[in-house]
């Protein structure tokens, strides 16, 4: 049976000295790697809900800068196979001055989700993200960050 709901996500891509920003979450018992970001609020647009989660997760105030991808495959949640999955890529970078921490991205970390920079080079998008597309936006980032060889 084919899902008769959607979800719409908006995850950012935030690039700092050749690492990208991902985070490392437990959600319902599952551990996750995924681009920050989360889920489109009713009367919100895409822009400002991506800088609502960055701020709520993160603590720090991002800009939204150009659109990346949005999702042009069909994916059913992970979660519910009912529900139809959209998702939405910008990159961002810091509103104000700030310098990322090397190691773990120690901001508003919890328990259930840390943030960390990871090295193109030391991981491969499809091992590595949980969801396939984070897998998919993971490939592209990769193939446009890591030198031609």
């Amino acid at each position: 049976m084919l899902p008769n709901k959607f979800t719409i996500r908006v995850y950012g891509l935030w690039i700092h000295e050749g690492k990208v920003l991902v985070a490392e979450e437990i959600h319902k018992g599952q551990r996750m790697n995924k681009f920050p970001g989360g889920g489109l609020e009713p009367g919100e647009g895409t822009r400002h809900c991506l800088a609502r989660e960055f701020e709520e997760e993160t603590g720090v105030a991002v800009e939204v800068g150009e659109h990346y991808y949005t999702t042009d495959f069909f994916v059913s949640s992970a979660f519910d196979p009912q529900v139809q999955v959209m998702s939405i890529y910008y990159r961002v970078h810091a509103a104000a001055p700030f310098l990322p921490p090397r190691n773990l991205l120690d901001l508003n970390a919890s328990e259930d989700e840390i943030f960390r920079w990871v090295h193109p080079a030391e991981v491969a998008a499809k091992d590595y993200f949980t969801f396939p597309i984070d897998q998919y936006v993971g490939e592209m980032l990769w193939r446009e960050l890591l030198p031609k060889s």
